[in-house]
């Protein structure tokens, strides 16, 4: 199959408003794959292709788009796959120079339609509406499988692609042979995922009798025992064991002889505050002095689920049967603290509580629901504090997929009282509407300085409120600090850019 016909069917999937004209133009497109084609597909639909992410950024893709296109679209997925293949082999010196030259030679070949779907699946802003949710459901469609078994062998897998590859070629004889699937030590599942709310009644409203827990704002991990033997996963499903040994160590002393548990890791002060996002993540790096940076960065695991306990899987049972098991297993020095069955009042005291911890809000989960892999819905909601700034508009890209023709990820910058002019802070496509896009766009165009590029730059006249979770370090920016899930609340037309929070205020709030 052509890549071209999958772009314009993602195209078409981007313009189409209902979930279910996505899920029938993809099924559709589905049927016409050969079976090796099928993952490479679901991949690129997801924004998420099979070998995981490309570590390709921004300046190489410029670099590539920069030469002529090809005329005629020839690139077949297959060939797409094959160079991601070989981005993710190059290794050692003069890896970055060769890196280049892959992308290069892709983007040649590539048509201009062909070149905006690359650019954005290899930096991973591939943004047409067609979540792992819907596209489980296009499958489902294609195969001619029922939607929910589908859905339970995709969670034990732990990967659509590799499920919809089988179906799609085996259609209800596949499904029934992955339905022998089982949870199994040392084969993560997908985790659960949550909804979100902006306050603890509405969360409490949707998850009916429920427990509320701290939102710690670590790294996911997901962890296997087996007798001696443990192995720790991130969220993706990468084995990151020999990263975290004070969390095998802990598991280890754990009553129990086999266990899968959820939980998250972080990094805490020595009075127990959380440190920054960035702080944890330094412990999961590609090249590390493990020993040195436990003893100057210790981690704590706390947990919070429990999917697996001495040979019975107990995922299908109600969370409210899983916290006593877990209750029985893991320590409370090792568990998230929680509330169960409280009411409103109690469940906004235990918030303020958390949040005056140094945490970053709380999660509301329903006491009633099954722990459903890979899923989001209001069974699990977070319910979090962001912090808000207003910022000055710097520069804006072109957007893509459903928001090409649209000026979409705005740089941000903050104003500099010493020299009178904006330090750029970062970039954020997030939070905004059609509205808001055809709006933006008109009026930053009306600001237009130069272009270079995909990059529209401005003069720094509009002031747009922006909500974060978090200030971290980052030498990426000259300000030395960026903001960590910056997303739009919305433009401050009464706000002049003079009035613009500062650069000092923005560093105020980093660790």
């Amino acid at each position: 199959m052509k890549l071209a016909a999958l772009v314009h069917t993602s195209n078409v999937v981007a313009a189409a408003s209902g979930r279910l004209e996505k899920t029938s133009k993809l099924a559709a497109f589905l049927k016409e794959l050969t079976a090796d084609e099928v993952p490479i597909a679901v991949g690129f639909f997801i924004g998420w292709p099979r070998q995981g992410k490309i570590g390709v950024g921004w300046a190489t893709v410029a670099d590539a788009s920069a030469g002529e296109p090809a005329m005629a679209p020839t690139l077949e997925l297959i060939d797409v796959d094959r160079t991601f293949d070989a981005l993710q082999t190059v290794k050692g010196k003069g890896s970055a120079a060769e890196r280049a030259r892959l992308v290069r030679a892709l983007f040649a070949r590539a048509t201009p339609d062909e070149q905006r779907f690359l650019s954005a699946l290899v930096i991973g802003e591939v943004r047409q509406g067609a979540l792992e949710g819907v596209m489980l459901d296009a499958v489902a469609k294609a195969a001619s499988v029922p939607a929910d078994r589908l859905r339970r062998a995709v969670m034990l897998a732990g990967d659509l692609g590799v499920v919809a590859r089988a179906v799609c070629s085996g259609g209800e004889a596949a499904l029934t042979a992955l339905a022998g699937y089982r949870v199994e030590l040392f084969r993560p599942v997908q985790p659960m995922l949550a909804d979100s709310a902006d306050d603890v009644a509405d969360a409490l409203g949707m998850a009916g009798e429920a427990t509320v827990e701290w939102k710690v704002d670590g790294a996911r991990i997901q962890v296997h025992r087996d007798g001696d033997r443990v192995a720790v996963y991130t969220r993706n499903l990468n084995d990151v064991t020999s990263r975290v040994p004070e969390v095998v160590e802990a598991v280890l002393g754990f009553g129990a002889r086999e266990l899968i548990l959820d939980g998250e890791v972080i990094a805490l002060a020595a009075g127990g505050r959380p440190l920054s996002f960035q702080d944890t993540m330094q412990r999961f790096g590609r090249k590390l002095n493990v020993d040195t940076l436990r003893s100057q960065l210790p981690l704590t695991p706390f947990f919070f689920d429990v999917l697996l306990h001495d040979g019975a899987e107990v995922l299908d049972r109600p969370l409210s049967s899983r916290l006593e098991l877990l209750e029985a297993i893991v320590p409370a020095a090792y568990r998230v603290p929680r509330l169960v069955g409280t009411s409103v009042e109690g469940a906004k005291r235990f918030q303020a509580d958390t949040l005056e911890r140094g945490h970053e809000g709380v999660m509301v989960k329903s006491l009633a629901a099954p722990y459903a892999a890979g899923r989001r819905g209001s069974a699990w909601i977070k319910v979090k504090t962001a912090k808000t700034l207003d910022l000055v508009v710097l520069a804006v890209e072109w957007g893509s997929g459903r928001r090409e023709g649209w000026l979409s990820n705005l740089h941000l910058g903050a104003r500099d009282p010493a020299t009178g002019g904006f330090v750029m802070l970062g970039k954020t496509f997030k939070g905004m509407t059609d509205e808001l896009l055809e709006w933006q766009t008109k009026e930053l165009l009306a600001r237009e300085t130069h272009r270079d590029g995909h990059v529209v730059f401005v003069r720094p006249e509009l002031v747009v409120e922006i909500a974060f979770n978090e200030v971290q370090r980052s030498t990426q920016y000259p300000g030395g600090v960026a903001l960590r899930f910056a997303r739009v609340k919305g433009y401050r037309p009464d706000k002049k850019a003079s009035e613009a929070d500062t650069i000092d205020a923005v560093r105020a709030y980093a660790p």
